[in-house]
């Protein structure tokens, strides 16, 4: 199995998303700046790793890049939900990313349970 164009795009517009999240945070709140930087790290890692899966030369490589991309991902939900509920960031794209943080790691969770089910 690999990863379609449309799903390399997703991960791509939702590192974007990261990207414009963490240029609107308000500055001068040490707080805010350093979640915002852990954010972003694992947020753009997340397409980095699509990327990286796509050039896989085994199903076992494949899961290992998506192991590290749902790494990121939950890392990245862990991220936003502090930066929401403690630093009360409350903006649409805020909940736009925690939501579609979720959906990443449903689909992607999905992916690996399959192609490791055909590797055993």
């Amino acid at each position: 199995m690999r990863i379609s164009p449309e799903l390399r795009q997703r991960t791509k517009t939702y590192a974007s998303g990261i990207v414009r999240l963490f240029r609107d945070l308000p500055p001068r709140d040490k707080a805010i700046e350093i979640l915002g930087l852990q954010l972003l790290r694992s947020g753009t890692s997340v397409a980095a790793h699509t990327r990286e899966a796509s050039r896989a030369r085994s199903d076992a490589e494949f899961c290992s890049k998506l192991d590290g991309l749902l790494q990121e991902a939950d890392e990245s939900e862990l991220w936003l939900e502090l930066l929401m509920e403690d630093c009360e960031i409350d903006s649409e794209r805020a909940k736009f990313l925690h939501k579609e943080t979720n959906e990443l790691i449903g689909i992607f969770t999905t992916i690996v349970s399959k192609v490791r089910r055909n590797l055993d």
